[in-house]
């Protein structure tokens, strides 16, 4: 390898972060379409979810959360420096970066555990049979077998609530996509290529 290029990211962060992007697509445009395969895409998204996790606690240096996830005030200092003109290089994430996926990473939970919820409401998922032997409690305790009215509530309720996180992770991909065209620009490097391929062009310290 070109002793100007450094390995980054390495093979976990790069099948996570595109089986994400090509997941939650699916899961985004079967949402009213098919919901098995909605479903399905969704499982696979809590996996990734979840590995993702694991990894930022054992992977590679740079895939570790304790490698991107820093304090406000030099998340602050480096859009300072973002705005000057002169960035500061970072390898891994930077700050800024950093943040931004630690966001996505918790809506992204909000976004699965919402979406567990609603399936068990209907009855489908691993969340299905606490909700209802939940019902069936609520049923014994008020002597009323028909609980249509309340499934139908609750159904509603994390429907909505599904739907308001996963709005919410579109607009930080948005923020995530505009933060990395500017980051390339700023720094001169193509990030888009470094996903991909796991190097970076090394900078003079």
């Amino acid at each position: 390898m070109n002793e100007r290029k450094i390995k980054v990211w390495d093979v976990g962060v790069r099948v996570f972060h595109w089986s994400l992007v090509v997941f939650f697509t699916i899961a985004w445009f079967t949402g009213d379409e098919s919901e098995d395969l909605h479903s399905i895409a969704g499982y696979v998204v809590l996996a990734l979810l979840v590995f993702r996790i694991i990894w930022g606690f054992i992977g590679p240096q740079y895939a570790r959360f304790s490698n991107f996830i820093y304090p406000p005030g030099i998340i602050i200092r480096y859009l300072k420096s973002l705005s000057s003109g002169y960035p500061e290089h970072y390898y891994g994430h930077n700050p800024a970066g950093g943040a931004m996926v630690f966001l996505l990473l918790i809506n992204l939970s909000i976004v699965c555990w919402t979406g567990l919820e609603a399936w068990g409401a209907e009855g489908h998922g691993p969340l299905a049979q606490i909700n209802q032997m939940k019902l069936i409690g609520d049923a014994i305790a008020s002597a009323d077998t028909n609980k249509t009215e309340e499934e139908n509530e609750e159904e509603e309720f994390w429907e909505e609530w599904h739907e308001i996180s996963t709005n919410s992770m579109l607009f930080l991909i948005f923020l995530h996509i505009a933060g990395v065209y500017v980051s390339s620009k700023l720094h001169r490097e193509n990030l888009i290529r470094a996903m991909i391929t796991g190097y970076k062009e090394k900078f003079n310290e």
